[in-house]
Parts: structure tokens; sequence; C-alpha cells
């Protein structure tokens, strides 16, 4: 069973003249209980659909599942997925040993920005660039899952 251990924060300031690549993500849940999410993503010119289990206590760990799947297919899925839809730009930043993968949204999201760093431990040390803001891992509201029933417009 693969294992994703991550932290996440809000982005305070410049990060792009960082960023060596930029890819347009767009993404819908077939479930998004917590339990268990299903996503189809378009990332690029390619599909994927992923399977999430429930985080642990401090969110910072749980189960992931992911598979390519042609983009034709990812586009049906989409028809049938539930209502909303997340869509954003994913770059990637590098920062001492890890990358940095930085979402920056729109649509209903417009105005938020997140960076995620995948960990071998939940208490491995990393190097926090100047902009990296506020911890908000474990903060079910930053799950893209629930932006896509409470999106970031919303809680003004």
């Amino acid at each position: 069973m693969a294992q994703e251990i991550e932290r996440k924060f809000l982005v305070n300031g410049d990060f792009k003249a960082e960023a060596f690549k930029a890819t347009r993500i767009t993404q819908g849940y077939l479930s998004s209980v917590p339990e268990r999410t299903v996503r189809v993503r378009v990332k690029g010119d390619k599909g994927f659909i992923t399977i999430k289990g429930i985080g642990n206590e401090s969110g910072a760990s749980r189960f992931e599942w992911e598979k390519e799947i042609p983009v034709a297919e990812v586009n049906d899925l989409l028809k049938i997925c539930e209502p909303g839809v997340i869509d954003k730009t994913r770059y990637l930043v590098k920062a001492g040993e890890f990358t940095f993968e930085v979402d920056e949204f729109y649509g209903d999201n417009e105005g938020l920005t997140v960076a995620e760093v995948e960990l071998p431990s939940e208490d491995a040390a990393f190097d926090k660039p100047a902009w990296l803001g506020q911890e908000v891992t474990g903060d079910p509201r930053y799950y893209n899952s629930m932006l896509m029933k409470n999106p970031f417009k919303n809680w003004k």
C-alpha cells in the first residue's frame, strides 16, 4: 500500500521566478468522502485516476494510489463527477533537496495559492523558502475535494 506523506502551506510572496515547470490541471471527484476520495485529472496532456484514503491524525500521511488513463476517459468520467471542478496551474519549485508543488487556483478558488512538499517521513527536515507561509497541513478546508464543495470565494 503506497503511503503519501506531505505537508501543506499557504504561499505569501513571489515563487514563480524560482519555478522550473508549470502545468495546467483540471480535476473532478467521483467520490469526495474523506475515507476514500476518487479523483480524475487531466494534467497537461495526460490523464490520471487517483484514490486517496483518510489522513492520519496529523493529516500529513494517507494511502494514495494513482494510475495513468487516457485523457478521453478522464473527459468521459468528468461528466459523471460530483458538482464542481478544480482548475489550477501547478508550479514545481526546488528548495534544497525537495521540490514544492505550488498550486495557483482559478475559478471559484481564485486568489488561493497553496504549496505542498512530499517528505520521506512526517518529521523530515526541509528548507523553507521565503515565500512559504502558514502551515495548513491537516486543515480539511484546503483539500482539493473540499475546495470543490466549499470554494475559497465563499470563505470571505
